[in-house]
């Protein structure tokens, strides 16, 4: 059998690390449409800011408790293979839907379109990071945690600086700006949707091929999940998913709000202010496998969480109390980002039995979507009410919540053996030790 067909072999893997990577492009892609076509979808559907923003709200509150329900589908009543196939489907269903209510000038249909592409978006990611633990599971697993986030980024660039043209080209053709040109736009961006579902399709096949060829079915674990399970969860998988709330909501609203903070304390012209706004996305997607190869080559994952962590704290203090150039704290802050996604989510790995995988990343997004969804509105009223340094000063205080759960987890996961926090060739010997018996 040559190499590239043959599931044990590394050239096969990379080809289904492709097709893993690509699996989420469409769903991030065509998630920040919105933010992509902002001044477009208010004025061609006279929304104000807060009607504007349901659009994001009726994509998150779903996943508060969809992401959970996402993992434990995958696990208990779909399996990995046909779950991605039903996810990737709801994201296509959705986008058409949201493209259609513009299309017909339909607000509330367009809220429906987001709501049922929100049902597939952070599913589909769970389902993305359970098949990286499948085939990738060991000495490789942070590299792939680090391109799937490369690509999810791309995704995320590509939109915001690709939509703009692609609405200005079809009010070309149309004749003019309007409702029906921002629908067709989006129908055009749901193209890449349907790319992904045929990602989906080509993974699901190869999946079932290699467990065939590999006999891996037999091998799997016979017992089942319980919802009832979460309440067994260790105590340092708690302390990882504090770890991932405390940290992302400080990232997230604040790029979300960083556009007039960088013009009101910086005096940066719009177009400057997009920039250093998006440089965090725009490290994060080369950086992402060169810090997720070098996670797997050390190992020590609760060290570079640490690392990640005060490097955040130092960019946002930066930001808050300094007036130096703010490309230094936002470049450092894009640094950070990365190497925290490649050195967190892999954890998971190391802290659960397989059977459960999916529960725990899916429970870990569900927690990661309420804090995102609450903090976001609370940063609004603090911005409104209190300005930008207490704002900045919030996320300090959100980011050493964070800080005092990873020097907690290095203690917890310390007395415990140090399985989070061993060296790659540690880990490379136990596996060997264990395949051995």
């Amino acid at each position: 059998m040559p190499a590239i067909c043959d599931p044990s072999h590394l050239l096969h893997r990379v080809v289904v690390l492709m097709f893993m990577c690509l699996l989420g492009f469409g769903s991030y892609f065509c998630y920040d449409n919105p933010a992509a076509l902002q001044t477009e979808v208010t004025q061609d559907l006279h929304l104000n800011t807060a009607k504007f923003m349901q659009l994001y709200a009726w994509y998150s509150w779903p996943n508060v408790v969809l992401c959970f329900f996402g993992g434990f589908l995958l696990d208990r009543v779909f399996g990995i293979r046909l779950g991605t196939i039903i996810f990737s489907l709801f994201v296509c269903v959705g986008q058409v839907i949201f493209a259609a209510g513009a299309l017909l000038n339909r607000f509330w249909l367009m809220e429906a379109g987001r709501f049922v592409f929100g049902i597939g978006g952070e599913s589909l990611a769970v389902a993305q990071n359970t098949y990286a633990v499948n085939w990738f599971k060991g000495k490789e697993l942070n590299l792939v945690f680090g391109l799937q986030l490369s690509m999810a980024r791309l995704g995320s660039t590509v939109n915001m600086n690709i939509m703009g043209w692609v609405y200005s080209k079809v009010a070309d053709l149309v004749g003019s700006p309007g409702y029906t040109t921002l629908g067709i736009s989006l129908m055009i961006a749901g193209v890449t949707c349907l790319f992904s579902l045929i990602c989906a399709l080509v993974l699901g096949f190869l999946d079932k091929r290699a467990a065939r060829i590999l006999h891996k079915e037999k091998g799997e674990t016979t017992e089942v999940i319980k919802l009832t399970d979460v309440k067994d969860f260790p105590f340092h998988l708690w302390l990882i998913f504090i770890i991932c709330v405390c940290y992302y909501v400080a990232v997230f609203p604040f790029i979300g709000l960083g556009q007039v903070f960088f013009i009101e304390k910086f005096n940066f012209s719009p177009a400057e202010a997009r920039a250093v706004n998006s440089i965090v996305y725009i490290i994060s997607a080369p950086a992402s496998p060169l810090l997720g190869f070098m996670v797997d080559k050390t190992g020590k994952n609760v060290i570079w969480v640490l690392i990640a962590v005060v490097g955040t704290l130092a960019a946002h203090m930066m930001l808050a109390f300094t007036f130096w150039n703010p490309w230094i704290a936002m470049s450092l802050l894009g640094v950070s980002y990365s190497l925290l996604a490649c050195a967190l989510w892999p954890m998971v790995a190391f802290v659960v039995p397989e059977h459960q995988l999916g529960t725990a990343y899916g429970f870990m997004q569900s927690i990661q979507n309420l804090g995102l969804a609450l903090i976001a509105m609370g940063a609004g009223a603090i911005l409104d009410t209190r300005g930008y340094l207490v704002l900045e000063v919030f996320f300090c205080i959100c980011i050493c919540f964070a800080l005092m759960a990873v020097v907690m987890l290095y203690f917890v996961d310390y007395l415990r053996g140090g399985d989070l926090n061993r060296s790659a060739a540690a880990r490379a010997k136990l596996q060997k030790e264990a395949t051995s018996d």
